[in-house]
């Protein structure tokens, strides 16, 4: 099972491609399996298993393949420029734009998810680069104090009673 524990950043770019397939298709199956389940339950509200599974398809497979253009992408342009930089990162954006904007037959949302993509990932990279996180943990309600308060409307019982004699 260790196969499947495999990150995006575990090896340097340009090295590891199914590793790095792995890793952010992972991340899209599991976005484009949420977004599906919502889909599915409020807002086309398909009936029966076919139509079900076709929705469901429609919805993941595209986001499958938004990860898969990016990540391609990313993978080749290092290697062909053999440089590591933010411009495979936003070429590698407007790849997965272009599979967007195929999934939505439009061409201009497609540019315009390209171009956002793009500059997230140039974000992201940029973040990679200089150390600082892009998405930073979010501590537990446990660190920040919450379990020394009492919120409960009743209090319970005290806890120094005795059953009798």
């Amino acid at each position: 099972m260790t196969l499947l524990k495999v990150g995006y950043y575990d090896k340097p770019e340009g090295e590891d491609f199914f590793g790095k397939m792995l890793a952010s298709n992972t991340y899209a199956a599991i976005f484009g399996l949420t977004w599906s389940t919502y889909d599915v339950l409020m807002y086309s509200r398909t009936k029966g298993y076919l139509p079900t599974l076709g929705r469901f398809a429609y919805n993941t497979g595209p986001m499958i393949g938004m990860a898969s253009a990016f990540t391609l992408t990313v993978y080749g342009l290092t290697n062909l420029r053999e440089k590591d930089d933010r411009l495979n990162y936003f070429l590698g954006g407007m790849a997965a734009g272009a599979v967007y904007g195929a999934w939505r037959r439009n061409h201009v949302t497609g540019l315009t998810m390209g171009l956002f993509f793009g500059l997230a990932a140039m974000v992201k990279k940029l973040s990679k680069i200089e150390g600082w996180e892009f998405f930073p943990d979010v501590p537990y309600r446990q660190q920040m104090g919450a379990k020394d308060n009492d919120y409960t409307l009743m209090k319970g019982p005290p806890k120094n009673w005795t059953t009798g004699e």
